[in-house]
């Protein structure tokens, strides 16, 4: 057996995961610590000062999507950005994995896992904090930047004629859309179309905050306004002073705190957690949501002035299955993008992948294809990009043919995620199946 050597923290809401792990490591780490939840990690961080984190993905039940995990690890690198983290998912996902890397991530583990690549992957973490590699100590928040990608479609020319009419004002911007139209990405290019566009866009994805830190993330503190408070931080509207605040999934924003965002937005001013005085702001909002915000106001979910403040224009992106035009060029971009990235440039899309594409129903839309490319590239050993390279399991047959169980059960379950938001338990409750059921069926039919 090796000698024992670093700290490693564990950080996993399930605690049967956490002795596991713990009772593994034991004999490869000099010391193991556990957190059954991350609100304290920064302070454990600080106290200390582990080698190497284990962080899990996601900390609320019927929430999959990763987002908690790339906070925390954004946080994490921001304060102590020599710390090693690898990321603990039981999903597999290429897309979520590639982007954890590019944020900073050291690996990435997928649960059920082997024990034997676990403590290598672990141990080469401890070994890669200790060997002081040269990297930049400043934390990587964002991923190269895409651009935007018009498309022939009616739809899109016009949403290109909206945005070139409304970018160089500083009217607030409402971006609805499905979930992977590109609600982001249409926001970075209203942005480089504006007079703000010499400082950077900053981006806040609501939906991967913890309900705890929305107040903290958004309007920022003072030191001392609560126990970790060591020193003074900015929220996101002072950070974006003088440029666009960019905020995702809007919708998810706590209705105790819209009143305050509203007054904010009104008085052009924002007041620090702990502060007695305001800090003036000069900001360009832009938020997206993929939520009917008009029936939230309806159930008193949302503010109706607060909505009213933030749409004073509103550019909805329509689903990429309404814009089957744009599919394939689409698709070629991508292939040129990932060809380069994995040293296979030169690659070509067959007639019948081509026409695969153009009939597969894209309930991710543009995300789910571009995640469809990169894997393709990734698992073509040749020239050409086949039907089956593209492991789109769904048969697209026109609706009005019969469809089969599997279909019919892939098709509800996908309706039932675009409804319910991508709340898998209310999914689960709605279909009347287990939690559990739910995960198996979504990795089954590759949702």
């Amino acid at each position: 057996m090796s000698k024992k050597a670093g700290k490693l923290l564990i950080v996993d809401d399930n605690r049967s995961i956490l002795s596991a792990v713990k009772l593994l490591t034991e004999s490869f780490f000099e010391e193991v610590l556990t957190l059954p939840s991350p609100n304290s990690l920064i302070s454990t961080l600080h106290k200390s000062q582990p080698d190497v984190v284990l962080l899990d993905m996601n900390f609320h039940a019927g929430i999959n999507t990763g987002n908690e995990g790339l906070y925390w690890l954004r946080e994490v690198l921001a304060k102590y950005p020599e710390t090693k983290v690898v990321l603990f998912t039981a999903y597999a996902d290429i897309e979520l994995a590639v982007r954890a890397m590019k944020e900073g991530a050291f690996d990435f583990v997928v649960k059920p896992w082997d024990n034997a690549k676990l403590i290598v992957t672990l141990q080469n973490a401890y070994k890669a904090a200790k060997g002081k590699a040269k990297k930049p100590t400043k934390q990587q928040t964002t991923e190269p930047q895409v651009e935007m990608y018009w498309g022939e479609s009616a739809e899109m020319k016009r949403v290109k004629q909206m945005v070139e009419r409304v970018a160089i004002t500083d009217a607030n911007i409402l971006i609805t859309g499905e979930n992977g139209t590109g609600k982001e990405v249409l926001a970075r290019e209203i942005h480089r179309q504006s007079a703000r566009c010499r400082k950077t866009m900053v981006s806040l994805d609501m939906g991967a905050i913890p309900d705890t830190l929305f107040e903290n993330e958004l309007f920022g503190h003072t030191k001392g306004a609560f126990t970790d408070a060591r020193t003074d931080r900015e929220g996101k509207f002072e950070t974006a002073n003088g440029s666009t605040l960019f905020m995702d999934e809007i919708g998810n924003l706590p209705l105790h705190l819209q009143a305050k965002m509203l007054a904010v937005l009104q008085n052009r001013a924002v007041t620090r957690l702990g502060a007695n005085e305001a800090t003036p702001v000069d900001i360009r909002l832009i938020s997206a949501t993929n939520r009917d915000l008009h029936e939230a106001v309806a159930k008193g979910e949302f503010r109706q002035d607060l909505l009213f403040r933030i749409n004073t224009i509103h550019i909805h992106i329509p689903p990429l299955r309404n814009r089957k035009e744009d599919i394939v060029p689409l698709a070629e971009r991508f292939i040129e993008r990932y060809g380069q990235k994995y040293g296979k440039a030169g690659l070509m899309l067959s007639d019948d992948a081509a026409e695969k594409l153009k009939n597969h129903s894209w309930e991710g839309n543009i995300r789910e294809l571009q995640n469809t490319i990169e894997k393709a590239v990734i698992m073509c050993d040749g020239d050409i990009i086949s039907p089956d390279h593209l492991e789109l399991h769904t048969s697209q047959r026109p609706l009005n043919e019969s469809q089969t169980l599997e279909e019919m059960e892939r098709q509800t379950i996908a309706n039932a995620i675009a409804q319910c938001g991508g709340n898998l338990s209310q999914v689960a409750q709605q279909l009347g199946i287990t939690r559990q059921t739910l995960y198996n069926k979504i990795k089954r039919y590759g949702l």
